[in-house]
């Protein structure tokens, strides 16, 4: 009958098939011996755009055409960190959550790394720039940073949610930093 719960297994023979393994095992709890056939999942390439800063490319990701795929997931491609942001079915329709094989498209962010759009006002005039930093690095008001080789002040953060004065934020919150020189 065997055991009924999970135990470690010893392998008594392999034999290596183009599609995985089979697997001769002995339960070490109770002596069982069976037979465990052992097979590579099918892989799919799935459609995806890929989204780093004010940049995007299409790619094809592959995965196992029964793996999960959650929004919010997140991923290694091409030496960067992703997170998806979109999935689409085979009729267009924005899903939470599909198996790979049933994707028809899907969007991701880069993650490993933040491009924050930077408003510099020195007097009447304003210019426009950008820094880039990992996401948890932290920008305080108040605080002086350098860009393009001189020394500004954070006058502002903006979030998304509104404009703050005061306080702090981690890169990855922030949509806008308002400088003034120092």
């Amino acid at each position: 009958d065997g055991c009924e719960e999970v135990t470690t297994h010893e392998i008594l023979k392999e034999k290596e098939l183009s599609g995985g393994a089979d697997l001769l095992l002995r339960c070490v709890d109770c002596g069982l011996v069976r037979l465990e056939k052992v097979r590579r999942g099918k892989i799919v390439e799935i459609p995806i755009t890929l989204s780093d800063g004010d940049r995007s490319s299409f790619q094809k990701v592959e995965s196992d055409h029964d793996e999960r795929i959650n929004l919010g997931d997140r991923f290694e491609h091409s030496e960067s960190h992703w997170e998806i942001t979109r999935i689409e079915d085979a009729n267009g329709r924005s899903e939470n959550s599909l198996n790979a094989d049933l994707i028809k498209r899907a969007w991701a962010t880069r993650v490993d790394r933040v491009i924050i759009p930077l408003t510099m006002t020195d007097g009447e005039s304003s210019r426009s720039s950008s820094i880039e930093c990992a996401p948890d690095e932290i920008f305080s008001c108040e605080s002086l940073i350098e860009v393009d080789g001189g020394i500004w002040r954070i006058r502002a953060i903006h979030t998304g949610k509104g404009r703050t004065l005061g306080g702090r934020r981690a890169a990855e919150q922030i949509r806008r930093i308002y400088l003034h020189p120092e």
